[in-house]
């Protein structure tokens, strides 16, 4: 294991995150740390950076540097993107850091880091064909990608912070002055050439601060029951209507907005201005808000080198492999339940009648229905349900991390609570309980027939005859323990399925 420090030095915000990387390939965030250091602020004049935002800057990295060697960090990775890269006092700038912080940071093209922002976003969702929208402090990328492969992308030398520079006028009110940044923008869009041949389909992904924001302030407005942004589902018109209410405040009373960060309220406006010209451009009725980006391309890129070269192929057992590392499961136990169980799935399918996407929840469920033990034995479903609902799964929608999560809550003969299940009631529906309620027996049994954890049973073939289900077990050793404790979830198997189990 080896820890790291990922330090993003952007035009708005400067970041640390400290991340340990697990030798099998996987890695798992530690601490993170944000400041507000506005470095892109008023370069627009002259080219330079300012005395005060560089005094500041140099004050963040030095206790992002404190940080570091207090929890052991071997490396330093260290980046800068658009404002460092325009500014003309950019080599000073860097010596300096180098001198009193001792960190070497490294200045991205416009391509190399539309190329991390891509990798970040591709290794941690299951969109075949996206259009990434990244709206930095000083500037936004545009990156269009189809079969895991970057087809295009354009770098407007513009963000939220110089946005609202260029368009800060003391005679014009909020509201103008968004229109004036809509009308600017969609100008620059037309300018794209590719833009044109976005496909259809394609789904937009917004990545960034302010889609954060916007997440957290459109999550208290709807109050969402889920705390978590990576692959937050957005319609244009709840988009619109907290972009309605956000441009007509002034800034003292955008700061009294729940969910927005006060040190945002300044600049946000302008970002949700390039939002709303860029959907308007592309007739985008929705989009989806991505968690990741150019930190985590740096960690993907650290902790499994290959992703330089290509992709994930298969993000969702990539993400369900580094929880499992993490907290602490059986890597054998959980192979051979999640083997177990999509053997049950497909066999009695007869009788469930559920469409192959279910097989999704059920993976994520089997993968991690003993992660509860990190804190437990006792309830540890319970605190499994928990621990899926509050972990970054990738490659999963909301609705089948919930789903997933209330399976993996009752598979050790324990009904849903309504007062739970009722806190989900916008993201699932009354119909998908009945599917929690069969796919946690499933569950169950895989589960038992692996008890000792030895695999000793290694298949299993299931015939549907009468009122009764006869389950065939291929062992590879004494089963007597497993059969014994999966012959004890018959009761639950008749609940759900109307049938008597019978295990040979």
């Amino acid at each position: 294991m080896e820890k790291i420090g990922i330090i993003d030095l952007g035009s708005n915000s400067a970041r640390l995150v400290i991340v340990e990387l697990f030798g099998d390939g996987h890695f798992m965030v530690e601490d993170e740390l944000k400041e507000s250091v506005r470095l892109g602020q008023d370069m627009d004049r002259d080219g330079f950076l300012k005395p005060q935002r560089v005094t500041e800057t140099i004050r963040t990295l030095k206790m992002f540097r404190r940080l570091c060697d207090a929890n052991g960090v071997e490396r330093i990775i260290a980046v800068a993107t658009a404002a460092v890269r325009r500014a003309k006092n950019q080599r000073s700038f860097l010596d300096e850091i180098q001198a009193t912080c001792g960190v070497r940071v490294q200045v991205l093209s416009e391509e190399e880091e539309a190329t991390l922002v891509y990798r970040g976003v591709i290794n941690s969702m299951d969109i075949p064909k996206g259009i990434i929208l990244e709206i930095g402090g000083g500037s936004t990328k545009i990156i269009y990608y189809n079969r895991r492969s970057i087809l295009n992308f354009a770098t407007l030398p513009f963000g939220a912070v110089t946005l609202s520079d260029l368009f800060a006028d003391d005679g014009v009110s909020p509201e103008e002055e968004t229109a004036k940044i809509e009308e600017f923008f969609t100008e620059q869009f037309k300018k794209i050439e590719w833009l044109k041949d976005v496909e259809p389909d394609a789904q937009m992904i917004g990545v960034g601060g302010s889609f954060r924001n916007l997440y957290k302030i459109n999550r208290i407005i709807r109050k969402y029951p889920l705390n978590i942004v990576h692959n937050y589902q957005f319609t244009t018109e709840d988009f619109r209507s907290v972009y309605g209410m956000v441009r007509v405040l002034d800034v003292e009373k955008r700061k009294r907005i729940r969910g927005l960060s006060p040190e945002r309220a300044d600049i946000m406006p302008a970002a949700l201005a390039v939002i709303k010209a860029f959907t308007d451009y592309l007739h985008i009725e929705d989009f989806v808000i991505g968690g990741c980006g150019l930190r985590e391309g740096i960690m993907f890129n650290q902790a499994l080198p290959i992703t330089v070269e290509r992709p994930i192929s298969d993000v969702l057992s990539y993400s369900l492999g580094a929880l499992v590392t993490y907290y602490g499961c059986d890597p054998k136990h959980v192979e051979n339940v999640v083997h177990l169980s999509i053997q049950l799935f497909k066999q009695l399918r007869v009788l469930h009648k559920f469409p192959r996407i279910y097989l999704k929840v059920l993976k994520i469920a089997a993968s991690l229905h003993d992660a509860g033990l990190r804190v437990r034995f006792y309830h540890n479903q319970k605190h499994s349900r928990y621990m899926i609902l509050n972990s970054s799964i990738y490659g999963a929608t909301h609705r089948e991390i919930v789903l997933a999560a209330f399976v993996a809550g009752c598979h050790r003969k324990e009904d849903i609570a309504p007062a739970e299940w009722n806190r989900f009631k916008d993201i699932v529906t009354d119909e998908d309980l009945d599917v929690v309620r069969k796919l946690g027996v499933l569950l169950r049994v895989a589960e038992c027939l692996d008890r000792s954890g030895q695999g000793v049973v290694k298949g299993i073939n299931c015939d549907v005859l009468g009122d009764s289900v006869i389950m065939k077990t291929e062992l590879a050793g004494d089963a007597s323990l497993e059969i014994r404790q999966a012959t004890l979830a018959g009761a639950e198997f008749r609940r759900a399925f109307r049938k008597n189990l019978e295990i040979l």
